[in-house]
């Protein structure tokens, strides 16, 4: 088409082919192409030069219209590959989301002004459904994701330890120590999630390895409402070190490493592997991997350990 417009714009094959730098030929050749495609001459050659005919001349009004919408649609596509723009959802556990939210946010208002940050916390079982349903496209979790269509990326490992009340209420025995054995803390009363989220379903599995019964008085949802009933002494509780840090640092709560074994989980980047991303969530996904791992690095995120990035694309379902 820009062959086309160039021929009629020019009058010639000759003066086109010199403003194209195309052999005059191959010119030809094209025209004669459209023209056998279409079933209609589009040209009249005649020796003062060439003309569109009624055919030729509905041609030229069309191609000019395709010619700049091509352009248009260039540019928009070479603008957003410049400055990726619009919103971009995440997915983000509690007890994350307190280091993550505020460093995320700011990091991505410097770099990427043009994209919208929606940060969306809850549990990790309520976020990954989040992300199946596609009500987010980014999620972290304490998991990896198993679904099809999902890809995780573990970017570290984070240490989990007994937390009890700073100041206990009479009747509420306390462990001695700075460190108390698995089997010693399920035994204590113990206000954990519920079945449903995998903080307590890890907690679970380990407690059947280990041949002993979580003791669980309170299933609550909710790591702010479960660290102030444990201030209250109404019972302990297993969260991730950085998660208690501020309590423990104002005396509203205790806390104690639990050994034998130490108890760890593994901390995900998780997004969808079944279609394309977005630039703007691929910008972002990149960024919520540098803002973990220099949180991590920096020594900001307690109990909080490197490991090697594993990368899982899965292919079957659970």
């Amino acid at each position: 088409m820009r062959y086309f417009v160039a021929i009629v714009e020019q009058g010639s094959f000759s003066r086109a082919a010199q403003v194209l730098n195309v052999a005059q030929p191959a010119l030809s050749a094209h025209v004669r192409n459209m023209e056998a495609d279409l079933g209609m001459r589009l040209l009249f050659r005649s020796a003062q030069g060439v003309v569109p005919t009624e055919a030729g001349a509905t041609m030229l009004r069309n191609a000019r219209l395709i010619i700049d919408q091509v352009a248009t649609a260039e540019a928009e596509i070479r603008g957003h590959a410049a400055e990726p723009q619009g919103e971009v959802r995440i997915g983000i556990p509690g007890t994350i989301s307190q280091k993550l939210a505020v460093p995320l946010i700011l990091a991505v208002r410097t770099r990427y002004p043009g994209i919208k940050l929606r940060i969306a916390e809850a549990m990790s079982g309520f976020v990954l459904d989040w992300l199946r349903a596609g009500h987010v496209d980014l999620a972290i979790l304490y998991m990896p994701a198993v679904d099809r269509g999902l890809a995780s990326e573990r970017l570290f490992v984070e240490e989990l330890c007994l937390l009890g009340p700073a100041r206990p209420k009479t009747g509420l025995r306390t462990p001695g120590g700075p460190s108390v054995d698995f089997s010693a803390v399920a035994e204590l009363p113990l206000i954990l999630p519920g079945q449903a989220h995998g903080l307590r379903q890890m907690l679970e599995r380990l407690a059947v390895a280990r041949n002993v019964t979580l003791n669980s008085e309170l299933d609550v949802d909710s790591y702010a409402a479960i660290k102030d009933l444990v201030a209250r002494g109404l019972g302990f509780s297993i969260l991730p070190l950085h998660a208690v840090a501020s309590e423990v640092t104002a005396e509203r709560l205790r806390c104690w490493s639990i050994v034998d074994p130490v108890i760890q989980r593994e901390v995900h980047l998780v997004r969808p592997s079944d279609r394309p991303v977005p630039r703007a969530v691929s910008v972002v996904e990149s960024l919520c991997r540098e803002v973990l791992l220099s949180l991590v690095a920096e020594g900001a995120w307690d109990g909080a350990g490197n490991v090697a990035p594993e990368k899982v694309s899965t292919t079957s379902a659970e």
